[in-house]
């Protein structure tokens, strides 16, 4: 049965990521812990793909959860791992049989790792380590495993700057987070809307199959924040504009592939000084005229 709504919404919408039922592809995350028994029960539900959810990926848990996968589904079930920082952790995993590889640990907006447990690295450090070592092993097995960069975006260039250091596809919750279909209230605080947005690690989420050390159904201590970010409105329209700055970053550098854009793009240390010349400076800013 096709409706006429259906068929505008596909046409509408030709980026649109679907299965070969029209169904949007539906990716869902595990933890380390009771993954014989949810593994099937989200795949009995129609997910697509999975993807071990945990701050540190180099880990026995990990590479046990993925021979579960494989001794009980072979090639069939698509499972990402991470997240690592460094080449052996992306070694590790990949001979472990991970599908994708998540990299980052402490650059999330809500993410306090680094402070609490002093573990982590930059992420622009971590993404490029990765991604020589996943190019590495390509040329030598022929297996080329995807990185997704997890961490570290706050504005949009940021997103085509990953890209460029060699990253396949991005993580991105802040960015979200701050628009109409995300499942939390939006509020208005001293005057401006915001909406909601916490860590994994934090004691709202109390999630402590990812976190806890002890067993006994609790937080050992936080590692996320609890916080609110500026409410941005629809999804769609941010996006588009978005991309059109992706877009036109690669528009810059010559490349119209991700791939082209990674071997043309020129990755430049910066300064502080730099970064404040690269904004608006020693103007006086006009007020917009909803200010006034």
């Amino acid at each position: 049965m096709v409706f006429r709504k259906d068929y505008d919404f596909h046409k509408e919408n030709p980026n649109e990521l679907l299965d070969s039922q029209k169904r949007y592809i539906v990716g869902a995350g595990i933890n380390t812990r009771d993954y014989e028994e949810r593994i099937p029960a989200l795949l009995a539900a129609g997910a697509d793909v999975l993807c071990i959810d945990s701050s540190e990926g180099y880990s026995e848990w990990q590479k046990r959860t993925i021979e579960f996968v494989r001794k009980t589904y072979g090639d069939k079930v698509k499972i990402g791992a991470g997240n690592v920082v460094d080449r052996d952790g992306f070694l590790f995993l990949a001979e472990c049989g991970a599908d994708f590889i998540k990299v980052g640990i402490g650059g999330g907006s809500i993410c306090i790792t680094r402070e609490t447990k002093g573990i982590g690295r930059g992420q622009a450090t971590a993404l490029i380590e990765v991604c020589e070592a996943r190019d590495e092993y390509y040329k030598k097995t022929g297996v080329y495993i995807p990185v997704c960069s997890d961490g570290g975006i706050v504005y949009d260039h940021h997103m085509t700057l990953a890209l460029a250091m060699g990253a396949d596809f991005l993580m991105l919750g802040r960015y979200f987070a701050r628009f109409d279909e995300s499942p939390t209230d939006k509020i208005n605080l001293n005057g401006s809307y915001v909406k909601e947005y916490w860590g994994e690690g934090s004691n709202r989420a109390r999630n402590w199959q990812r976190y806890d050390l002890g067993g006994a159904k609790k937080l050992s201590f936080e590692e996320g924040v609890d916080s609110y970010v500026p409410y941005a409105g629809p999804l769609k329209d941010n996006v588009q504009v978005t991309l059109s700055k992706v877009k036109s970053t690669m528009c810059n550098c010559g490349a119209l592939t991700i791939p082209e854009l990674q071997e043309k793009a020129k990755i430049t240390l910066v300064s502080a000084v730099s970064i404040v010349e690269g904004g608006a400076h020693d103007v006086i800013r006009k007020e917009s005229p909803a200010k006034q």
